[in-house]
């Protein structure tokens, strides 16, 4: 009986210190005697974190210029930019309107009888608008003589009617040009003028009993004094002809002879605008035997150098004559 009795007496110690094993490795095992076994709060494992290299900066290799030019876009030339952009439009302002006087001078240029009327008739408003113009005032003159000149021209039935009128203004405005400025050659030279057609209207005598002689030719002679090519060398050929239809013993044919030889030494004679010249000047020359070979030349020209038929007419007559 003892013997069992010792027996159990060492499996119960031995179960003891296995109990106590077993305690030692479970931490809920080993509670003591009261206590509540403890949840452990789980374990936060943070994320490692990969070392920070420290930064380096790199200077990156700069290009050499031609490669830089090489890798960059192609540009156009300036001339294709400036060809590819349109210019703006530019309307031009309007013209200003042209005054009376500029009007009459495009007439006057254009020629024939209805252009020298209506310039004729802006220069005489233009000259009672401001009388004291001395351009409307020449330029009226100088519209009388080209107005009458044509009507003689054209022979017109009342031609003689039309250059006694006009003739007469022409003086008038002639005469109040000089006033105005007798140091330019415009005034002197178409009053003169306008005493020409006045007189091929009246008759020479006429004019000479009314005293024009004396102001014809001052006017003439200033006009040649100032600008002998005043008109195309007009103040030359105005004097060789004045001093050629003068009457006896007025006339002076040398006189007359050598405006005429100036006149034909000057770049102004044997045009259209002086065929008229022609016609005179070869009228003096068949006066003389030795010289009636020149004249006769002289007026085979005429009808080469101007289509005007009145002085194709004269020269035909004279031709005739010789």
């Amino acid at each position: 009986m003892r013997e069992n009795v010792a027996s159990i007496s060492i499996l119960v110690i031995i179960f003891v210190l296995g109990l106590t094993n077993l305690w030692a490795g479970d931490s809920e095992i080993r509670l003591l005697p009261g206590e509540t076994a403890r949840q452990e709060l789980p374990l936060v494992v943070e994320p490692e974190t990969e070392p920070v290299e420290e930064a380096t900066t790199e200077t990156l290799p700069l290009a050499e210029p031609a490669e830089v030019v090489a890798e960059a876009e192609p540009q156009p030339e300036p001339e294709e930019v400036v060809a590819k952009v349109k210019p703006p439009v530019v309307i031009p302002p309007p013209p200003e309107p042209k005054d009376n006087l500029e009007q009459a001078a495009e007439l006057m240029d254009m020629k024939g009888l209805k252009n020298y009327k209506q310039a004729l008739d802006l220069c005489m408003t233009a000259a009672e608008n401001d009388p004291n113009s001395f351009r409307a005032n020449w330029m009226a003159a100088k519209a009388c003589r080209l107005y009458g000149m044509e009507a003689q021209e054209l022979e017109l039935s009342d031609w003689e009617d039309t250059c006694k009128s006009y003739g007469k203004k022409g003086m008038g405005y002639g005469e109040k040009a000089i006033a105005l400025d007798s140091k330019k050659s415009d005034g002197h030279y178409w009053y003169g003028m306008n005493v020409g057609i006045y007189s091929d209207s009246v008759s020479i005598l006429t004019a000479l009993r009314e005293g024009l002689k004396d102001k014809t030719q001052d006017s003439f002679e200033a006009a040649y004094k100032i600008d002998k090519y005043y008109d195309k060398g007009g103040p030359i050929a105005a004097l060789g002809r004045f001093w050629q239809v003068l009457p006896w013993p007025l006339s002076d044919k040398d006189k007359s002879m050598e405006y005429y030889r100036e006149f034909q030494n000057t770049k102004f004679f044997g045009i259209e605008y002086n065929v008229k010249g022609n016609v005179f000047f070869a009228e003096l020359l068949m006066d003389k035997k030795k010289t009636k070979n020149e004249a006769k030349a002289m007026l085979e020209q005429v009808p080469k150098i101007s289509s005007n038929k009145y002085w194709n007419k004269k020269a035909k007559e004279l031709l005739a004559e010789m």
